[in-house]
């Protein structure tokens, strides 16, 4: 499968790696990862959507093969500005927009805020009040403060990724792995992503970065699907079905037996939910012509 990289400009200046999949004269689809996520975790998806879509992820500032913040600035206005510099270096005037997690929360506020420019948008185990006092939102602060910053061995690594992700296939352990850490010079490994400037804006944000979502779940008008995983300890049920209740454009299902990182449990079902909204039949024929 074709894969293009090259860097883009994100906002304050910063240096952010894109990806891309697919004919570059399709529709595009932008791919916003996790909080500690990378663009290459949507590979297997960005192929279920070839050659019908030109999908788009890019390493979020902090992560990968991107630049790390200097100020720390890791919020979701942060990250939804790099999403307009992106937009707007890749002149990228209508386009789909699919987010996990902590790029679901961006996804939300950016779609929002632009429905002349989000044609459809998918949400991924995100929504409201799933970032502050979720089971996962306490999960992931506790992984944050525990994580230890390097590992004497790849084997310390995989141990600690086993106790970290038990459910998810030994595969997607050795990607996330490969893409998280990097080697130094003595032979241990540490995270390819700036753990400490992340950790302190998860663990003590400043109050006036705080996003109260509804408003925003409210305010979209572009076609919408939630995925919640069966097994998510992050976006609960109740919440998925007040957004699909409160904003009649936003439909949500939930993908049975995967969690918080449905598209790591469950590839094939995430793809043909996504591929399926994307892309309904009436639309094929317009798509791929």
């Amino acid at each position: 499968m074709e894969r293009r990289s090259y860097k883009v400009r994100g906002s304050g200046g910063l240096a952010l790696r894109v990806l891309e999949w697919g004919p570059v004269t399709a529709p595009p689809v932008v791919m916003l990862h996790g909080i500690r996520g990378y663009a290459q975790t949507f590979a297997a998806l960005a192929g279920s959507l070839m050659p019908n879509f030109r999908t788009i992820a890019y390493d979020q500032r902090g992560r990968g093969e991107s630049d790390w913040d200097p100020a720390r600035q890791y919020y979701t206005d942060a990250y939804v500005s790099d999403l307009e510099a992106v937009s707007r270096e890749l002149q990228l005037e209508r386009f789909d927009l699919l987010g996990h997690s902590m790029g679901g929360i961006a996804a939300i506020v950016y779609a929002a805020a632009n429905p002349h420019r989000v044609r459809r948008l998918v949400v991924e185990d995100a929504g409201p009040g799933a970032f502050e006092d979720s089971a996962g939102a306490t999960r992931i602060r506790q992984e944050l403060t525990s994580a230890p910053i390097s590992f004497e061995s790849w084997d310390a690594a995989v141990e600690f990724m086993q106790k970290l992700r038990p459910t998810v296939t030994e595969t997607a352990r050795q990607e996330r792995l490969h893409n998280m850490l990097k080697q130094r010079a003595d032979g241990t490994w540490t995270w390819q992503y700036d753990h400490a400037g992340i950790a302190e804006a998860r663990l003590k944000p400043e109050p006036s970065r705080a996003v109260d979502l509804w408003p925003h779940v409210e305010a979209i008008a572009s076609p919408t699907l939630v995925l919640r995983g069966g097994r998510s300890d992050y976006l609960k049920r109740d919440t998925a079905e007040a957004m699909s209740r409160r904003n009649p454009v936003i439909q949500w299902r939930e993908v049975a037996d995967a969690g918080h990182y449905t598209h790591d449990d469950q590839p094939d079902v995430v793809a043909h939910l996504v591929s399926s909204f994307l892309m309904p039949p009436d639309d094929r024929g317009l798509q791929a012509g």
